[in-house]
């Protein structure tokens, strides 16, 4: 143990604490902007300094350790005056324009300088050229980038793919897409992890929300909304409500209230997922086609970018059934179409999800189509409908609760936890026990995937045969895997991974904290409680469901759900990483260009 004095405070800290660390212990906040534990530690806003006695110059308390008898002093004159003038620095390269920025009110910069009490900037404002497509789902501004790394490092050392890097020298460093790609040109998945870890405004998803405006105000429109199972996890975060007001029922109310004619659950597209998923599995299972390889989880689009893109020879092992979200849009626009009695021209069905890489799946070419019909017209994030919330000017916590519609509207706990790690697999598994048995196992018997742990494993007795499954969250751990299933050193037969850490709980479109501490086990959490509080708990039995197979299906993997529930994965492509594009990267020089 060490004994170090802060601002006057005596703490005793074990050694290897950095002094960031050792201040927090004793109560003092020392403000940062680039700071990431374990992540990024480099220093680079230089905003975290302070003066430690003895010491010549000011040292960035991010990653310095303390020793023995150190004495800080984090707000003496000279850390005041280099922090008010390194944030000063910043501002001159950063367009200022908070009214109109995405991340105002919830932005690190804009706090720290309000702290400093910052009314004018003594430097000149200089910012750099601002080139970037207003098409592709994730957008950046270069004049909100304060080049503090977070992406870079988020992007390299969580999810492997090293999408962003720096670009330029000196004064005009900057941050801009690797190997002097265009954005739509690279191996980006669209996980959207960058924008949660950004800072400042600099990063943000491709804002739909006027689209949405513009169909709510159509009369020949008719409006169908669906609910992501995560979004209710999250949505009423940047709102300041609790998690036991912010129910997805109160939601629906809210989303009744700004004009949409039908309100749904995507759980219940989970449930048909869950129905075609799983016999799907049983049926490539028992042939013998997954000897070599295992059945890979579909459902989340940033992970079948990814598998595409780095490893495209296992494309052929994703399941072929379509996300909830398509599943849903491909149902809305037949069998709800013919329930109400209109074509399916006249309905517009937007998808509220917390991911942006739904907003590329819902445009993919014949994956986001059901016999040239768009599946999905308009997705928005759980971000971009709270901003919506408040244009509207609502009051969520005047609305009381209201129901779902019928028939799309009523999903099992199982279709709920679908937006947490390990959720996918545990309900086809219970459905797929079932199917062997005639039987449901107990509800929690297949407990052993969920965790917190980026990669798991687990086994289980099916009828007599051992199902030996996997889950892996986060791009990196889902790399480690792959890695290990293509050596040899692992076997399985059916995997589900999640290209965000914890799964859709903390996917790139979900309210982002200020504070920006992970949020999925809490969220993830919520989502468990209501499965286990939820008086339906298998997909099979829901009643709706059952109606659905009955009346217009016929059964799960019959011509009908073939057509309309399930996809092509090789009908699109993918640009693949450099890795595969050559056979020598070892050397390759890296460059760096513009994004647009």
């Amino acid at each position: 143990m060490v004994n170090v004095i802060i601002n006057g405070i005596a703490v005793r800290v074990p050694e290897g604490t950095t002094i960031m660390e050792a201040a927090a212990k004793a109560g003092v906040t020392i403000p940062s902007l680039c700071y990431l534990k374990e992540i990024n530690e480099i220093g680079a806003c230089r905003v975290c300094c302070v003066e430690v006695e003895g010491e010549s110059r000011l040292v960035s308390s991010c990653n310095n350790l303390v020793y023995e008898g150190m004495v800080v002093h984090t707000n003496s004159p000279r850390a005041r005056q280099a922090r008010r003038i390194n944030v000063e620095l910043l501002l001159s390269q950063h367009d200022g324009q908070c009214a109109t920025c995405v991340r105002s009110g919830n932005c690190k910069l804009q706090h720290v300088a309000n702290q400093l009490g910052i009314l004018r900037n003594p430097y000149a404002l200089d910012l750099p050229n601002n080139q970037w497509t207003t098409t592709f789902p994730l957008y950046r501004n270069a004049q909100k980038c304060i080049k503090c790394m977070r992406c870079v490092q988020f992007c390299d050392k969580i999810q492997t793919l090293g999408v962003w890097g720096m670009a330029g020298s000196g004064g005009r460093t900057t941050v801009d897409v690797t190997y002097n790609r265009r954005i739509k040109d690279s191996d980006c998945v669209l996980c959207g992890q960058c924008i949660t870890h950004c800072p400042v405004g600099a990063l943000r998803e491709r804002d739909d929300t006027i689209e949405v405006l513009d169909a709510l105000a159509d009369p020949e429109k008719i409006t169908v909304v669906q609910i992501a199972p995560a979004v209710r996890a999250a949505w009423g975060e940047s709102h300041g409500l609790p998690r036991e007001m912010a129910t997805v029922r109160r939601l629906a109310a809210v989303l009744r209230s700004i004009g949409f004619d039908y309100i749904f659950d995507t759980a219940f597209g989970a449930d048909v997922t869950i129905m075609e998923e799983s016999a799907e599995f049983l049926q490539r299972f028992s042939s013998g086609e997954l000897r070599e390889y295992p059945m890979f989880t579909s459902c989340c689009p940033g992970w079948v970018r990814f598998v595409k893109s780095q490893y495209p020879q296992l494309t052929k092992y994703l399941s072929t059934s379509k996300s909830p979200q398509q599943m849903f849009g491909a149902l809305t626009k037949s069998y709800f179409a013919e329930k109400i009695g209109v074509s399916s021209e006249k309905i517009c069905c937007v998808s509220i999800m917390p991911c942006i890489a739904k907003k590329a799946e819902k445009d993919g070419h014949i994956f986001g189509k059901t016999n040239d019909i768009q599946d999905v017209d308009i997705v928005i994030t759980t971000r971009e409908m709270d901003r919506l919330i408040r244009s509207e000017n609502i009051n969520v916590f005047s609305l009381p609760e209201a129901e779902f519609d019928s028939p799309l509207g009523i999903g099992s706990g199982a279709g709920v936890i679908f937006g947490a790690t390990g959720g996918v697999m545990e309900a086809a598994l219970r459905t797929a026990y079932h199917t062997v048995t005639g039987s449901n196992a107990a509800p929690d018997a297949f407990r052993a995937v969920r965790g917190t742990e980026g990669w798991r494993e687990a086994e289980f007795d099916l009828n007599g045969t051992s199902i030996r499954c996997a889950i892996a969250s986060g791009l990196g751990n889902a790399r480690k895997l792959i890695e290990a299933v293509l050596s040899g050193r692992k076997q399985y037969d059916f995997v589900e991974i999640m290209a965000c850490p914890g799964g859709c709980v903390s996917g790139g479109g979900q309210p982002i904290p200020f504070e920006q501490n992970d949020q999925s086990d809490v969220r993830g959490e919520l989502l468990y409680k209501l499965d286990r509080f939820s008086p339906l708990r298998y997909p099979h039995e829901n009643a709706e469901i059952k109606v659905l197979y009955n009346t217009y299906l016929g059964a799960p993997l019959s011509e009908k759900a073939e057509e309309l529930l399930h996809t092509d994965h090789f009908s699109w492509t993918m640009p693949l990483s450099l890795g595969l594009q050559s056979q020598d990267t070892e050397d390759t020089t890296i460059q760096f260009g513009h994004g647009k």
